[in-house]
C-alpha cells in the first residue's frame, strides 16, 4: 500500500531502524533517533543498487516520488542514476557511504553485499547518516563502536569499524574528506574477538551415525544437499548456489566460478564416485532448472542459507554445539590430515584457502589436482565405510 503524507509524518522511531515502502523502489528509513531518509532500490545492468533521495521533511513524499520518477527516466535511457549523483557534491556521510557501497558491490558476493548493506543501514546511517563527513571526529566514532561492543556485539564492532574506515578512505581518494578518523583506533582500542570455530564431529562412530541420519532424511533433495556437502566440504553458500552448468560430468569435476568464491578465484572440486551418484539422484528431481538445489518458492532461486542447518536440527543435532553445515569443512580438514595422512597444502588447496606458493608461481586452479582427486575419493570411501558400520573405526 503506497505511503501517505500522514503515515510518513506519524512514523515513530522504534528500537531498530525500519522501512516504510512506497512504490517503484521508493521507501523511507526511520531511525531509532527519529531521523527519516528517503531511499530508492533499483537494478542496473543486472546489479542491485541503492540511491539516496534526501531526508524528510526537507524532501516531502511528493518530492521524493518526483525524484524517483526522474531516476526511472534515467534508467529507461540506459543511464545509471548513481553515476549522475556522483558528480554532485556529497553532502552527508550517508551519501558517501552509499556511493562507496555501490562502487564496491560488484566485486563482492551477493551475500557479502547484503551483509554490508544491512550494517550500513541498521548501524552506521542512523548515527552518522546526516552528518558532514568532514566533521566526524575520532572520539565520537570510538564512543559509537564502544556502544556496540558494550552490548555484547564484539565482532560486529570490529566489522563496523572496518566498513567506516573503508568509507572514509574512499572519501579521501575522491577528494571529499582529508583524513580517516577511524585510522587512529588501532589494535587494542576494542576487545579482541574470540576466534570462532564452527562445531563439528570428529568421532568416527558419531560421524557414521550422522551420515546414516542424512541418508534417511525425510526430504530427499535437502538430504542430497547435506550428503554432497559432506562429500565435497565446500562452503555452504557455494553448495546451495551450485548450478547444473558448473558440473562437468565428463571430467568428473565441479567448476565453481570466481564470483561465488570467498577468495574470488575459480575453484575445482573433483567429484568422487559417491558424489557423482548423489548428483545423479538430484538430477532426477531438479535437472530441468538452473540450480541443483532450488528453493521451494521457485526454481529461479536457490535454497536459503538456513535450510541446511534447519535440517541438521530436525535430525536432532544442536547446531550451536554438535555440528553446523560449515562444520563439515573442519571435519574433513582434521580427519584428512590426522587419519588419512594427507599433507596440509593439498587439503588447504581443496578447501579453497590461500596456500603459500614456495616457488612463487601464480595461482593455479589445477594445482595438486590429481592428488586432490585421490584425496576426495579416499574421503568419500571413508565416509561410506563409517555410514555402513555400526561401530565406527
Amino acid at each position: 500500500m503506497p505511503l501517505t503524507d500522514i503515515s510518513v509524518r506519524n512514523a515513530k522511531p522504534k528500537d531498530k531502524p525500519y522501512k516504510l515502502y512506497d512504490e517503484k523502489g521508493l521507501y523511507l528509513i526511520v531511525s531509532p533517533k527519529g531521523g527519516k531518509w528517503w531511499r530508492m532500490d533499483y537494478s542496473f545492468q543486472g546489479k542491485r543498487k541503492t540511491i539516496s533521495l534526501g531526508t524528510y521533511p526537507l524532501v516531502s513524499l511528493k518530492e521524493a516520488r518526483e525524484k524517483r520518477d526522474e531516476m526511472k527516466k534515467m534508467l529507461l535511457s540506459g543511464i545509471d542514476p548513481a553515476k549522475i549523483q556522483k558528480k554532485e557534491k556529497v553532502k552527508t556521510f550517508s551519501d558517501l557511504a552509499w556511493d562507496w557501497f555501490n562502487a564496491k558491490k560488484p566485486s563482492w558476493t551477493e551475500r557479502h553485499g547484503e551483509t554490508v548493506r544491512q550494517r550500513i543501514e541498521k548501524h552506521i546511517v542512523p548515527v552518522f547518516g546526516e552528518r558532514d563527513p568532514k566533521e566526524i571526529e575520532t572520539p565520537e566514532v570510538y564512543t559509537f563502536l564502544l556502544s556496540i561492543q558494550d552490548r555484547g556485539y564484539i565482532e560486529l564492532a570490529h566489522r563496523i569499524k572496518q566498513i567506516m574506515s573503508m568509507i572514509f578512505r574512499y572519501g579521501i581518494a575522491k577528494g571529499i574528506v582529508k583524513s580517516d578518523p577511524v585510522s587512529s583506533l588501532g589494535r587494542g582500542m576494542l576487545v579482541t574477538p574470540r576466534p570462532s570455530h564452527y562445531p563439528t564431529i570428529l568421532d568416527p562412530e558419531r560421524i557414521g551415525a550422522l551420515m546414516r541420519a542424512i541418508e534417511g532424511y525425510e526430504f530427499p533433495v535437502v538430504g542430497f544437499a547435506l550428503k554432497l556437502l559432506a562429500l565435497t566440504f565446500v562452503r555452504p553458500g557455494e553448495l546451495r548456489t551450485a548450478e547444473w552448468q558448473e558440473i562437468n560430468f565428463k571430467e568428473r569435476i565441479w567448476e565453481i566460478p570466481a564470483s561465488k568464491m570467498k577468495m574470488k578465484k575459480e575453484h575445482i572440486v573433483p567429484l568422487s564416485r559417491q558424489a557423482l551418484e548423489v548428483i545423479g539422484k538430484v538430477r532426477r528431481y531438479t535437472g530441468d532448472g538452473r540450480y541443483l538445489f532450488p528453493s521451494a518458492r521457485g526454481k529461479d532461486r536457490p535454497i536459503s542459507d538456513v535450510t541446511l542447518n534447519a535440517a541438521l536440527r530436525r535430525m536432532g543435532y544442536d547446531t550451536s554445539k554438535d555440528i553446523t553445515s560449515h562444520g563439515f569443512r573442519a571435519m574433513a580438514r582434521t580427519i584428512l590430515h590426522e587419519k588419512l595422512g594427507y599433507q596440509p597444502d593439498i587439503i588447504e588447496m581443496q578447501l579453497a584457502h590461500s596456500v603459500p606458493d614456495r616457488l612463487g608461481e601464480a595461482y593455479n586452479r589445477t594445482r595438486f589436482l590429481e592428488a586432490r582427486r585421490k584425496m576426495m575419493q579416499d574421503w568419500a570411501d571413508y565416509l561410506e565405510g563409517l555410514m555402513k558400520s555400526t561401530k565406527g573405526s
